[in-house]
């Protein structure tokens, strides 16, 4: 190894050690050592510590052992005229940069400092949840860390748009002489943030211990390895989470000091300046550190050294398309024109037709186009039909493919899509006008993206789109007669109807041992798939994360258990799920990964369950908030009385119904009541409880187990009076 990055990442260790140990004695002298300290949002106390050391810092003397051990981790300087192998010296050094950084950052947060101007700080666990799937099924097959600055604004936008085209969400911060990629983006009106996949993390090198330690808690979320497991932790970082740091500009110290510890990680360090490389692979994957001075070819050698697969989706348009633009927002002053919402009527209906009368590839607009608007007007109607064939095409599968329509058109860059059906709302920016998209690359992409994530059920597609408003009224009763029979086909579907189930495989990436099973009556824990979408992504993928199960003997119809489901469990899940009961919370639950969007939990001097979401961040009658819960029940192990589930499965006649169903519902919060509103009404009275929604307490009512208990007693709540749940 180079003795001078040796050198270098030694003497910046030891100046953030310095650092965190002045900053550290101060705080304990101006507020004492039982001041309470620690991250917003996170069941992880301070990640790094509590991943790698088993720490769970609370108060200001919990840091102390910290500290002593990353002082205990520092090496001497390298000798100037005795060469040696550095390595292990340079990241024992890194190592120490890893505690003493996230000591500093929590510390800003008890003074104040931190989120700094215009950026996240730390990111909760919320967020990692939320970003569950797209984080394993291949939409986000990687994560960037840039650390300074471009040499110029156009070349920082270059590499941003590079990198959101293929995918990677990208981490941006740090600074070169003052100057950040941060202001740079800023400077240039990139829209930033999560749906965007670029998300500022800090204006300092310091603050670059965020994106390290959103990484870390990946290994206790997703892979069910227990704090204090350092070595399972930093394998899991290095072989499922393929992260690289980007250095832009001349690197000093401290840089170099926390480019060390990432490599601890498994993740290496690309620079754009004229530095000493590190080729031996072992640690990371291949090269620990390397220089690549053309940036024409900089994102593509990230991408290699890191050994991240990347699918760039070819569409013939006039701007970038990828899953990176989809979160992105076409405001008011950048609007060139609007459909739908509260600007027109609109709709967007796929139906199946006979492959003769389809010509594939066919976009065929009736009225104006986006370049013939009369003066000072803004909108238009707008009606997308989409008329596809196949072999293999069903019925049930038109829904699946209309949703797309939503997903094709966001992720081109300046199309902003909300909504389905005939509550779409679609924007068109400016600036994507301005380099030439037309109404007709809607149908454009559409097609192209039929065919390339759906060609083994779809064997032909043409796309018509009509801008007139009579043209629009007259087609929109037909759409509409098709999403009420789509729906009440969907709703007399039930589990005892069908002899197959259907697995969803996909989190194992990051959950090794989770198995989820997707049944008519219980959709995915992430909420994102039902089991008509796993039949299809069967037919589409006979290899893939889906698989039929067939049902076979019932064990307990009660419980939910069939002897085929537990073979299948107790051989995708790695021999660690011997049974499972899918209508049940206390006996052998499923397991759970890490991406669910709600929790269910017992609450057991209820004699109830209440059912927390993700987006909720107050406590809740069990004493834990959302993310000490999830920390609790992710990972893919079965936690009988607890449990991952997807917000609709609430409204299941098969929900926990083992337990009695919905009659043991105590508490919900707020938004999540209002989300399901109506639809949680009717349940309500089919099961003959017409008055069950309001005798449900949300946080205004209680968020103590005490105060739940008064509500309920006034409340008369059915869960009293069933039998005990233990």
């Amino acid at each position: 190894m180079s003795k001078q990055v040796a050198a270098a990442a030694i003497r910046g260790a030891g100046q953030i050690y310095k650092e965190a140990e002045e900053f550290l004695t101060r705080a304990i002298k101006e507020k004492g050592e039982g001041q309470r300290i620690g991250f917003p949002e996170t069941a992880f106390y301070l990640p790094m510590a509590n991943a790698l050391l088993g720490a769970k810092v609370e108060t200001l003397k919990d840091i102390l052992p910290i500290i002593k051990h990353a002082q205990s981790l520092l090496p001497r300087p390298p000798a100037e005229k005795v060469w040696l192998p550095y390595l292990g010296d340079a990241l024992n050094a890194g190592m120490s940069v890893l505690f003493c950084e996230e000591i500093i950052a929590a510390l800003r947060y008890l003074y104040a400092q931190e989120p700094q101007k215009d950026c996240n700080g730390f990111f909760s666990d919320t967020i990692l949840r939320s970003l569950g799937i797209q984080l394993v099924d291949g939409r986000m097959p990687g994560f960037a860390a840039i650390l300074g600055a471009a040499p110029d604004n156009k070349l920082a936008v270059q590499i941003i748009r590079e990198l959101q085209e293929r995918n990677i969400l990208t981490f941006v911060g740090s600074s070169v002489n003052g100057h950040s990629i941060v202001d740079q983006l800023l400077e240039e009106n990139v829209q930033m943030g999560w749906d965007n996949y670029i998300v500022p993390y800090g204006r300092d090198t310091i603050s670059g211990i965020y994106p390290l330690n959103w990484a870390i808690r990946a290994a206790l979320t997703f892979g069910g390895v227990k704090a204090g497991q350092a070595e399972k932790c930093l394998l899991y970082a290095k072989e499922r989470v393929f992260a690289f740091g980007l250095v832009l500009g001349e690197l000093d110290d401290i840089k170099y000091a926390t480019g060390a510890g990432a490599i601890n990680m498994g993740f290496p360090i690309i620079a754009d300046t004229d530095i000493p490389e590190i080729a031996p692979s072992g640690i990371t994957t291949y090269e620990a550190l390397v220089k690549e001075l053309d940036y024409r070819k900089l994102v593509p050698r990230c991408i290699e050294v890191r050994g991240i697969k990347v699918k760039i989706s070819s569409v013939p348009i006039p701007v970038p398309y990828a899953a990176a633009f989809e979160g992105e927002r076409v405001r008011k002053e950048q609007l060139h024109v609007e459909f739908g919402g509260k600007a027109s009527p609109a709709f967007e209906y796929l139906t199946m037709g006979k492959a003769e009368e389809i010509e594939d590839g066919k976009v065929e607009l009736s009225g104006p186009d986006i370049d013939q608007l009369e003066k000072d007007k803004r909108s238009l109607p707008l009606a997308i039909v989409v008329e596809v064939a196949g072999r293999k095409m069903q019925k049930d599968f038109e829904p699946i493919l209309e949703r797309q329509i939503h997903r094709f058109t966001n992720y081109a860059m300046g199309i902003m899509h909300v909504g389905q059906r005939d509550m779409n709302w679609i924007r068109i920016s400016r600036g994507s006008f301005n380099k030439g998209l037309r109404l007709k690359h809607l149908g454009i992409l559409i097609h192209a993206m039929l065919h390339q994530e759906y060609s083994a059920i779809v064997d032909k597609a043409q796309i018509k789109i009509y801008t007139q408003e009579a043209d629009v009224e007259k087609l929109l009763p037909q759409a509409k007669k098709s999403y009420d029979e789509r729906d009440e086909r969907l709703r007399g579907m039930t589990d005892e109807a069908v002899d197959t189930f259907y697995s969803c495989l996909l989190c194992q990436s990051f959950a090794p041992n989770h198995v989820c099973v997707v049944t008519p009556e219980r959709l995915g824990l992430c909420g994102a798939y039902s089991w008509l979408d796993a039949k299809a992504s069967f037919e589409i993928m006979p290899s893939g994360p889906n698989q039929p199960i067939k049902k076979g003997e019932a064990l307990d119809s009660r419980l939910g258990q069939w002897q085929n489901v537990n073979d299948f469990f107790l051989n995708k899940s790695n021999k660690t799920i011997e049974k499972v009961s899918m209508y049940s919370l206390m006996d052998s639950p499923q397991s759970s990964c890490g991406c669910f969007e709600c929790i269910v939990a017992i609450i057991p001097e209820a004699n109830g369950i209440m059912v927390v979401h993700r987006d909720y961040a107050g406590m809740t009658p069990c004493g834990m908030s959302f993310t000490t819960l999830a920390s609790s029940v992710g990972g893919g192990v079965q936690t009988p009385g607890f449990l991952g589930v997807g917000k609709l499965y609430i409204l299941s006649k098969k929900f926990v119904s083992a337990e009695g169903g919905l009659k043991r519902l105590v508490w919900m919060p707020r938004e999540l009541k209002d989300l399901l509103g109506e639809r949680l009404q009717a349940r309500a009275k089919e099961i003959g409880e017409p008055e069950l929604v309001e005798k449900i307490a949300d946080e205004t009512k209680a968020t103590t187990s005490e105060e739940l208990l008064r509500f309920l007693t006034q409340a008369n709540h059915p869960a009293l009076s069933l039998q005990p749940l233990i």
